[in-house]
């Protein structure tokens, strides 16, 4: 294991600066994209501007010697490699101070290169500010890569404390020796997969949160496992064998119901959400993977060692959290009614989310030059920068008039401040550019796209900007979304249905999976579109949730809650199949996985929460979000709602058709099918 250590840290380390900076919010298909493309297949070089200096010119715009600094930047800019055209002046401030130099790139060059080689050009003009969307793109992507050592500079001493608090010993070293694993080999896959897919950047803040959350969470429950078959009386060989046997098997369900439910991501288009359910599901699979290589070996090296200096909890009849489900199974049907309604009501808020853009300005960090340049242009240089709308038509030159009927058609539009005489650009390529004014991402700017994209026309027409763009990314969300929902319910139920031999429960799971998800994604509604702790969290609020971000946190939720379900219903069900009554095997089960349940959701809440302190928004809304549903779920779904829901079913809890019992008998693992025999008795009683 540390030979392999060293080999994915050497090999797969390199991936945080090989993934995609930039894009991934828009399907490569869209009809923005296909606008970009023909844009630049006629032109040669991209729709819009991708380089915006900002020049200062304390002496007046007009002054001779701005006018000859202006021209020294302009050829400067030109001579950047990968830059196709600049244009300076592109316009001037309203106060006659600053001036506009823009840049516009060669098609075929990477933005990311040209923009590292125009900070460079520029680096120690103070009289330069150096932004625009390809500037932006590798900002962000360097502010990734420093988010990712602050998450782990706050990460590992939080999560070394709190394993002192919940391991003890020796075995505090287990999570985080598992966590190193499990980031690096997950680093070592993803090198891997990008060789022909590339993924995005953002994905390595989901590696390390979930990396070290799911590789404290297993081992956890190994260790606690171990532990309490060794206070129970058992040998070391046959604690551990136990282990492995009854809490390793559970892990490995675990690891599969979150891999599935990250892998659905994977269905929609956009390159963000692709390269999340990538990760989501390789870390998953890895996590599971070192924490059941590496928690044997050591825990037979160090054997009962693990457990001194501090006395294993063995949980069932005794301890508080026996004694509370105890309680709530008294009067089941008024605490899961009770229950229900709060999660319902907590759940209201996220109905009015408001969508927002990952391409907006206000996500750059203010510490970044392109920030500084977006925020000046939008206050000094109305409508200037970059053209926010660009109408592409495929069309030949003798369609001008046509073209030009179209042009007006644009420019008569409410929401639309102005719009360019049509250019013919070759190859039968026709360019109209257009100014939206107000929000870019508001139903107004919504509409016009879709009004321009309607006009009655003999040929195609196309939109391109960050408007379209947005429009692109909505419609292909909401297209997928039944399929990814549909199938994501499916994988859930098809593993827990192989674990546990019911329908109720895997049903019942789903269910509750959704309130919670409900609940948590209030928290982003309430904090982010609100504009809530901007001073705390250091965001700057746009009056919505970015939606790939938002999709993202719904599914880790999901997956979450469906992971701690696992824990719960492995061990009631074990209880179950040793004769415990149905309503005592509720309550030992979660006598035996309250604690340990509640140390891992406070563990991983650590972990994943290090995405809050991200310069960038929409990865804090991540973080954010999950943190709420794993508490949500731990300390509120698990506490009340299953038990008191468990206690109200009872044994029809189990219930599935025989024709199911027998399928379940015949594909299902041999740690899943003891429950088997009781089937056919409880479906003859239904």
């Amino acid at each position: 294991m540390l030979a392999f250590v060293i080999i994915a840290g050497v090999i797969g380390a390199p991936v945080v600066g090989m993934l995609k900076s930039s894009g991934g919010f828009a399907p490569g298909s869209s009809d923005s994209q296909v606008a970009t493309n023909l844009l630049a297949r006629a032109t040669g070089t991209e729709a819009s501007p991708g380089i915006v200096l900002l020049v200062r010119t304390p002496h007046g715009a007009r002054s001779q010697a701005s006018v000859t600094r202006v021209a020294i930047v302009r050829q400067r800019l030109a001579h950047v490699p990968g830059v196709a055209r600049s244009v300076g002046p592109a316009a001037v401030s309203t106060d006659g101070r600053d001036v506009l130099v823009t840049g516009t790139l060669d098609a075929n060059a990477a933005d990311a290169n040209v923009a590292t080689a125009t900070l460079a050009a520029f680096k120690g003009s103070h009289d330069v500010v150096v932004g625009g969307s390809a500037v932006a793109g590798e900002q962000i992507g360097s502010t990734v890569g420093k988010d990712l050592g602050l998450a782990e500079l706050l990460a590992f001493p939080l999560l070394l404390i709190l394993s002192l608090i919940f391991f003890r010993g020796r075995a505090t070293l287990m999570p985080l020796v598992t966590g190193i694993t499990t980031v690096l080999g997950t680093f070592l896959v993803l090198r891997g997969v990008n060789s022909f897919y590339g993924l995005s950047t953002y994905a390595l803040n989901l590696v390390i949160g979930m990396g070290l959350g799911l590789a404290v969470d297993y081992t956890l429950f190994l260790v606690t496992r171990y532990r309490q078959e060794l206070a129970a009386g058992a040998s070391e060989p046959q604690a551990l064998r136990a282990t492995m046997s009854k809490a390793g098997s559970t892990v490995c369900f675990s690891a599969v119901t979150v891999a599935c439910a990250l892998a659905t991501l994977t269905l929609f288009p956009e390159g963000f959400l692709k390269s999340m359910g990538v990760a989501g599901a390789v870390v998953a699979i890895v996590a599971a993977l070192a924490a059941l290589t590496i928690s044997p070996a050591l825990l037979t090296i160090w054997g009962a060692k693990v457990a001194k200096g501090r006395a294993a909890r063995v949980g069932g009849a005794s301890g508080a959290w026996y004694r509370l489900a105890q309680r709530v199974m008294r009067r089941p049907g008024i605490v899961a009614a009770v229950t229900a309604v709060l999660m319902l009501a907590a759940a209201a808020p996220a109905l009015s989310v408001h969508w927002s853009s990952a391409n907006d300005s206000r996500v750059i960090p203010k510490s970044q030059s392109s920030r500084t340049v977006a925020d000046v242009v939008a206050q000094q240089f109305p409508g200037a920068g970059t053209q926010p709308l660009t109408v592409a038509i495929a069309a030949p030159r003798s369609s001008a008039s046509a073209v030009a009927a179209v042009a007006r058609r644009v420019g008569a539009l409410p929401g639309i401040t102005g719009a360019s005489a049509p250019t013919y650009l070759g190859a039968r390529t026709w360019r109209i550019q257009a100014q939206l004014s107000g929000d870019q991402t508001g139903s107004r700017a919504q509409r016009d796209v879709g009004l321009i994209r309607d006009i009655d026309a003999p040929f195609p027409i196309h939109v391109t900007g960050q408007a379209a763009e947005f429009v692109d990314q909505q419609a292909a969300i909401a297209s997928h979304l039944p399929l990814v929902l549909g199938l994501l319910a499916l994988l859930t139920f098809a593993v827990l249905w192989l674990m546990t031999d019911s329908v109720v429960l895997p049903i019942k799971a789903i269910a509750m999976n959704l309130l919670t998800v409900g609940a948590a994604l209030t928290s982003v509604v309430v904090i982010f579109q609100h504009g809530n702790l901007t001073g705390l969290l250091g965001y700057t609020p746009d009056g919505g949730v970015e939606t790939s971000s938002f999709v993202v946190a719904a599914a880790l939720v999901f997956a979450l809650s469906t992971d701690y379900g696992v824990f719960l219903l492995g061990r009631i069900k074990e209880q179950r199949d040793a004769g415990v009554g149905d309503r005592e095997a509720v309550a030992s089960g979660l006598g035996a996985t309250g604690r340990v349940v509640s140390a891992a959701a406070i563990l991983l809440a650590v972990a994943i929460g290090a995405f809050s302190t991200s310069e960038i928004s929409f990865i804090q809304q991540i973080g954010v979000t999950v943190v709420a549903g794993v508490l949500i779920d731990a300390f509120i779904v698990r506490a009340l709602l299953v038990p008191s829901l468990m206690g109200l079913l009872g044994r029809f809890n189990w219930w599935s058709p025989q024709w199911l019992h027998r399928l379940h008998a015949r594909i299902a693992p041999a740690e899943a099918r003891s429950t088997a025999s009781a089937g056919p008795m409880l479906s003859a009683t239904v």
